[in-house]
């Protein structure tokens, strides 16, 4: 995520991010980049009432609309709007579902 020319992450991203290098597929390159990249991070964003909240209407919205997604999804964009952040993905067919959520795809 993206706030204010900061470059922070949900905590529910920073866990997906370190669980995700203790894996059995997880090389040891794919551990040095994560090392890397959290190293670089201004931030790690707590879990707070406000991402709860966010992400209770978010969940609400989508059950509403008949268009769900995942819920580590859902807490990573109640996250970012709580904090007034751009969410930078590459799954965007995933998020962009979300209303209110601002997004930037830095692969495309």
């Amino acid at each position: 995520m993206l706030r204010g020319h900061r470059i922070v992450v949900s905590a529910i991203t920073y866990s997906e991010m370190r669980f995700g290098a203790t894996g059995p597929k997880a090389s040891p390159r794919h551990v040095q980049l994560v090392d890397a990249f959290c190293e670089r991070l201004d931030a790690v964003l707590p879990w707070d009432r406000a991402a709860v909240d966010a992400t209770t209407e978010i969940k609400v919205a989508l059950r509403l609309a008949g268009t769900p997604i995942g819920p580590n999804d859902t807490a990573i964009a109640g996250h970012a709007i709580a904090a007034c952040a751009i969410l930078v993905t590459n799954n965007v067919r995933e998020f962009e579902r979300v209303p209110g959520l601002v997004l930037e795809d830095w692969v495309r």
